[in-house]
């Protein structure tokens, strides 16, 4: 009888880390069973390693509703009516993006931190939501930290979130990201409610990253200070329509829509700048 051939011993060949994240044919509606007004129509977006794009437009236009029905987080009372999300043109399943493929941050830092938990346990409970733990863990945490421009990891651990600044909850928040080693990033409003100089320590900490890590980071902003800063692309919702998509300098240079053209108006305005006609 003719032994059976051994198992191979040449190891599983690793998955390549996704390049493109893809959102297709999304529609979100209000209401548990989706008949309510329409909050995102329809909207198709592609996100790139190495590459910003910002999904911009006006309070209430769909952008934050995007990312949530994206990572499967939508608030109660609201539905995914259609869509999916593909890395590198296979479809994924929501919840299995989430701090694998895809870190978040968020635009008000210090509500997204227990009030009574230490910022060492937000680091550990998010390695272990990751499946991480061992006797590295606080290497790990320490290396994240620095990386995010927090250079004490040892006195920043034991404090609590009303113990720090908005900018360190927001570079904590932004290690805690890095933890996962996630290819793509979503920043929503991540500058809102810093200061400018706060504000321009964090753009250059984000450009910082995505050029050091290769991040895919779909910047969600109303700001356009913010997308002249750091984006390569933009995207312009309106009542959750995708109205317009180009790169960065030519929405500044020739917007079309109207929605556009007034957004890029506004901000030169505050320079005494006008849109050219």
């Amino acid at each position: 009888m003719t032994a059976a051939p051994p198992f191979p011993t040449s190891p599983a060949p690793v998955p390549p880390t996704p390049q493109t994240l893809s959102i297709e044919g999304l529609t979100v509606a209000a209401g548990h069973d989706g008949a309510g007004p329409v909050l995102v129509r329809d909207l198709t977006l592609e996100l790139r390693r190495g590459r910003v794009l910002a999904l911009v437009g006006a309070s209430g236009s769909g952008k934050s509703m995007t990312c949530m029905a994206a990572l499967g987080t939508l608030p109660p009372g609201t539905r995914t009516l259609s869509g999916r999300v593909r890395l590198n043109g296979a479809e994924c399943a929501p919840e299995a993006l989430r701090g694998r493929e895809v870190a978040a941050i968020l635009q008000n830092p210090r509500s997204a931190f227990n009030p009574v938990r230490t910022m060492r346990d937000h680091a550990l409970e998010t390695l272990a939501a990751l499946g991480l733990s061992g006797p590295d863990a606080e290497a790990r945490i320490a290396a994240a930290m620095v990386e995010a421009g927090l250079d004490e990891p040892a006195r920043i651990l034991p404090l609590h979130a009303f113990e720090m600044s908005g900018g360190m909850l927001q570079r904590m928040m932004i290690a805690l990201a890095l933890l996962a080693e996630a290819p793509f990033l979503f920043a929503d409003e991540p500058t809102t409610d810093l200061d400018l100089v706060v504000q321009a320590r964090i753009l250059d900490l984000l450009q910082r990253l995505v050029a050091a890590r290769g991040l895919g980071v779909l910047l969600v902003t109303h700001d356009m200070g913010v997308v002249a800063r750091l984006a390569d692309e933009v995207a312009v919702l309106d009542h959750g329509r995708l109205v317009e998509c180009a790169p960065v300098e030519e929405v500044f240079r020739a917007p079309r829509h109207p929605v556009t053209r007034m957004l890029v108006a506004a901000h030169l305005a505050l320079y005494g700048l006008e849109l050219a006609p």
